[in-house]
């Protein structure tokens, strides 16, 4: 057994061959940079403790990664389904045993003493597993009823346990990548539109019904008009603008934010970590992550279109998907174009979950790609 087992996760070399390492450095190197700007942001309070966390998670998502790449990802195919009622069962669990455990008015997490892990990390990769699963047995016949409505099924069961734990920024994520899904797999665009439209008219319901939490008002409120609470719900906005305003073009200098040396910026090291780049390292150092990560992604893009079957290519428009709308919400919440939620800055904020959900992701793309042509061992 052991011999076998050893066999397995041996990566053969001519798919070694095929593995892109370029786009792998890229990201090992955002989170490297995310780690200087976590400790940036913890050192006074916590000493090296974020830092050494963060570098741990690191290596076991760069781990997890090599296990994922010894594995054909059709093998994800078979257990499909398997890993998406066990998410849901995650989430069931989350939402009734472990519905105390409230971080920012959500709970979203299952803490075993000091260690947590968020369902809906994992649940939201199992979704995209599973669709691409449907979508890769129904032939892209998406515009059929009866496949639209199993899809859509598919993808409404877990986004309603998160929505009720609750937790909006996964939600959105959640909600996006389905989109992003449906609209690559050629479905018609007039159920687009009419699912936008049916989603702000839930939306204006909930709002006016009062069932909104009102944190939920309170962060859309701020997003709108930050100056009429500073010292409340504006807060956080208006300290992170103050923050990446202030670095102007080329940042005060690593450790140098007084922003967040000074506390002022809530979740710094989290959700708000992108306020630190701005403030340390300016306008340059901002550009410059984004390029790395729009490189990332034009990668991902061409594994894509050029996958060797329709479940790998669903999978990472799937994972493009999430990895462009936690960009662009992460990023646009700290600069006030888009409403806070907590959503965090792939591979740059601090965070086990998602990390480990991140690397897997990254993982499965990188799988896909090195097994787009067929190799004769």
């Amino acid at each position: 057994m052991g011999p076998n087992i050893l066999d397995k996760l041996t990566l053969d070399r001519k798919l070694v061959r095929e593995l892109d390492i370029k786009t792998l450095l890229a990201i090992i190197a955002i989170v490297l940079f995310g780690t200087l700007n976590i400790y940036s942001a913890t050192y006074l309070k916590s000493g090296t403790h974020y830092l050494k966390a963060q570098l741990l998670w690191l290596v076991v998502g760069l781990v997890v990664t090599y296990v994922i790449l010894c594995f054909d990802y059709s093998v994800l195919e078979n257990y499909a389904t398997i890993l998406y009622w066990a998410s849901i069962l995650l989430l069931v669990i989350n939402d009734t045993i472990f519905k105390n455990s409230v971080v920012n008015g959500a709970a979203s997490w299952i803490r075993i003493g000091s260690v947590g892990i968020q369902p809906s990390e994992f649940a939201k990769l199992a979704m995209i597993i599973m669709l691409s699963k449907k979508l890769s047995d129904m032939n892209l016949e998406i515009n059929n009823p009866k496949n639209f409505l199993t899809l859509a099924g598919y993808a409404a069961l877990p986004m309603a346990l998160i929505v009720i734990q609750p937790d909006m920024g996964m939600t959105m994520v959640c909600f996006f990548i389905v989109l992003g899904i449906f609209f690559v797999a050629g479905l018609d665009l007039k159920v687009i539109g009419g699912g936008f439209a049916g989603v702000a008219a839930l939306i204006a319901l909930i709002w006016n019904l009062s069932i909104m939490p009102t944190y939920w008002k309170n962060r859309l409120v701020s997003f709108i008009n930050p100056e009429a609470d500073e010292l409340g719900s504006g807060l956080q906005l208006l300290q992170s603008q103050i923050g990446i305003g202030s670095g102007e073009m080329f940042g005060k200098g690593f450790m140098k934010g007084t922003q967040v040396s000074g506390g002022f910026i809530p979740e710094a090291h989290t959700d708000f970590i992108f306020s630190v780049v701005g403030e340390e390292w300016g306008f340059i150092g901002a550009m410059i992550l984004v390029i790395v990560y729009g490189y990332i992604i034009y990668r991902f893009i061409i594994v894509a279109r050029t996958s060797k079957d329709i479940f790998g290519s669903m999978l990472t428009v799937g994972i493009v998907s999430s990895l462009l709308f936690s960009l662009l919400q992460n990023i646009g919440m700290t600069i006030g174009l888009m409403p806070i939620t907590g959503i965090t800055l792939p591979f740059m904020s601090y965070g086990g979950s998602s990390m480990l959900t991140n690397f897997m992701a990254v993982a499965i793309v990188l799988n896909i790609g090195m097994r787009r042509k067929k190799i004769n061992f």
